[in-house]
């Protein structure tokens, strides 16, 4: 088979082998793609779970308002465990490869999603039941903060020079497959049981499906090879002996900055999605069924955004996408719950769908963006840690920071709290460099 034109090598700097094949290149883009869109699948699972049962569940000795927060605080725990998994599986990453992090990742985040489906409510268990919960919660975290950046460098090392945004767009679009999956299972669940049979045992369904989805990822992973980038750092024994000390002493402005870049990507995601869910069917009245439908369609919006931007960045720069994604978010974010509070399905649409279309463009360039700001010695500590960083940031406090805001000042101030997130991003990323012409070897 001829090497494919596109490749990078003929250059020195690159890894001294033949790029993959055709076929193993759309293997990589296959299993990059899955793997982040189960994985996301988990994590949104309990998301929507939060959002719509789990306070009930969990803490039903609390008042509406203090369960909701504190539903939505077992939900920001595994935002908190997100950069420990980052370094833990980052140090792995770099110190023995890409391939073996990510199925490990797969199975402590698959497992864990898995075992909530199955743990008893605070009927039965008492305190340990919400105890039990927040550890699930934090494994999950710690698996997702392994997941991300291991499954953008499977892409990124592995793409043909010119095309490692195209490439990365593939795991950039595991969120919205994974999103849309809980969501829709949720939205079937709700339309199908009593409201009774929905709240005893149909929200653990999605949760217990894990266990299938965890096998496919599996069987998928376990098929891919080594990127050629890494193993020619194993083949001359440069790995780094402590990635996460070299990355931090070396690149604290890139992590920083990069996370400062992701804030906002988080920030729309988890209002759009978790706390307008809560928002709409608790203090609108929408009904649960219709508010779920909503982010069906929302949910396309995020999945073009990412692919628009992810592509168009190998061509216009990643650093310009992100700051044209986060210059509209600056505006939408105004725009967001004046159509949220007209209670109309179509505006709520349109509300939630420009709102994720805003993520979208921040998020698909990132894909590729993240990792090309870091050496190869310390990619994935740095890409991971500065991913996971913004979503503590930008991720975990939105949806109770929302909640406090739209109960003392009303819901426009929860716009401006996201505005402000975009400007935070804008102005981080004016200071980073563009990274699409720079070697990954």
């Amino acid at each position: 088979m001829k090497p494919d034109p596109t490749s990078e090598e003929a250059r020195p700097a690159d890894a001294a082998q033949a790029p993959p094949a055709p076929e193993s290149l759309r293997r990589v883009a296959v299993a990059s793609f899955i793997g982040t869109a189960i994985e996301f699948y988990d994590f949104y699972v309990y998301g929507t779970a939060a959002a719509l049962v789990l306070n009930d569940a969990f803490f039903p000795n609390l008042s509406s308002l203090n369960a909701t927060l504190a539903s939505f605080s077992t939900y920001a725990v595994a935002f908190a465990a997100r950069p420990i998994g980052s370094l833990v599986f980052g140090h792995f990453g770099d110190r023995i490869g890409r391939k073996s992090v990510l199925v490990a990742s797969l199975l402590l985040m698959g497992l864990s999603t898995a075992c909530v489906g199955l743990l008893p409510g605070y009927s039965t268990l008492g305190v340990w039941a919400p105890l039990l919960l927040v550890l699930l919660r934090f494994l999950q975290g710690v698996g997702l903060g392994g997941e991300w950046g291991g499954a953008a460098l499977l892409a990124v090392e592995h793409a043909p020079r010119g095309r490692r945004g195209l490439f990365a767009a593939f795991p950039q679009l595991g969120p919205s497959v994974g999103f849309f999956a809980a969501t829709g299972i949720f939205w079937v669940l709700s339309e199908t049981l009593s409201d009774d049979a929905f709240r005893s045992w149909g929200w653990r369904v999605p949760f217990l499906l894990s266990f299938l989805l965890v096998a496919v990822g599996l069987f998928v992973r376990l098929k891919i090879s080594e990127t050629p980038v890494f193993a020619k750092v194993m083949e001359d024994q440069e790995a780094s002996r402590a990635p996460a000390l070299e990355v931090f002493r070396r690149h604290p402005k890139e992590i920083l900055l990069g996370a400062g870049g992701m804030v906002v990507a988080y920030g729309l995601f988890y209002t759009a999605t978790t706390y307008c869910l809560a928002y709409g069917t608790k203090t609108l009245g929408v009904p649960r069924g219709t508010m779920l439908a909503v982010s069906l369609v929302a949910c396309l919006f995020l999945a073009a955004g990412t692919w628009l931007a992810a592509t168009r960045s190998d061509a216009g720069g990643r650093r310009r996408m992100v700051l044209v994604g986060s210059a509209l978010a600056v505006v939408w974010g105004l725009a967001l719950f004046p159509l949220m509070d007209t209670e109309q399905p179509v505006l709520i649409a349109l509300a939630l769908g420009g709102a994720l279309f805003c993520m979208g463009v921040v998020y698909g360039p990132m894909g590729a963006y993240l990792p090309e700001l870091f050496g190869v010695r310390v990619r994935y500590s740095g890409a991971s840690f500065a991913y996971n960083l913004g979503g503590v940031l930008g991720g975990a406090v939105a949806p109770l920071v929302a909640t406090r805001l739209q109960s003392a000042f009303g819901s426009s101030s929860v716009g401006w709290y996201v505005s402000a997130m975009a400007v935070v991003s804008l102005l981080c990323v004016l200071a980073l460099p563009e990274t699409r012409e720079r070697e990954l070897a």
